[in-house]
């Protein structure tokens, strides 16, 4: 399941899996990027593994990029008590450093709409990313919250 770092003229591949089907490497490298960019990066402090990547149905998403194994990622997990009825729930979307502002974010945000967009999505954007997630379709619903120390906006995008 590895995938390698694209080439100029070879565009970054969309990857999927399930927690169980991940490669013990790939799955701690994702883990990684998330721990070294929401903990240390971020100097957040919090227990980043939450238990929901182990869910059966929960879909993880990632590509290769800036001379990393996993250059962006984002998980899709099934609805809490709190979300708009169907709705699944984008979270953990995070992009290496050396990898940013090469649009592979965005890249698996499309391919998740492209996919789901037939039901509603919800996520809780930091509030500096409210405008980006704008890009594709999310709105704000509601009051912006402190998570962790950081401004969210809880953002959902309807069909």
């Amino acid at each position: 399941m590895s995938e390698t770092s694209p080439t100029p003229s070879q565009p970054p591949v969309v990857q999927r899996s399930t927690w169980r089907d991940l490669d013990p490497a790939l799955a701690y490298a994702v883990l990684r990027l998330r721990v070294d960019v929401f903990v240390v990066e971020q100097d957040c402090p919090y227990p980043e593994l939450d238990g929901r990547d182990l869910e059966p149905d929960a879909e993880h998403l990632w590509t290769a990029g800036g001379g990393a194994e996993v250059g962006a990622y984002l998980r899709v997990i099934a609805p809490r008590a709190e979300d708009p009825e169907d709705a699944l729930r984008v979270g953990r979307v995070v992009t290496a450093p050396g990898a940013r502002g090469r649009g592979l974010a965005g890249l698996l945000l499309s391919d998740v709409i492209e996919r789901h967009g037939s039901r509603p999505l919800v996520l809780d954007a930091q509030a500096h990313l409210v405008d980006w997630y704008a890009r594709w379709g999310f709105a704000p619903s509601g009051p912006g919250f402190l998570e962790d120390g950081i401004p969210h906006v809880p953002m959902t995008r309807t069909p």
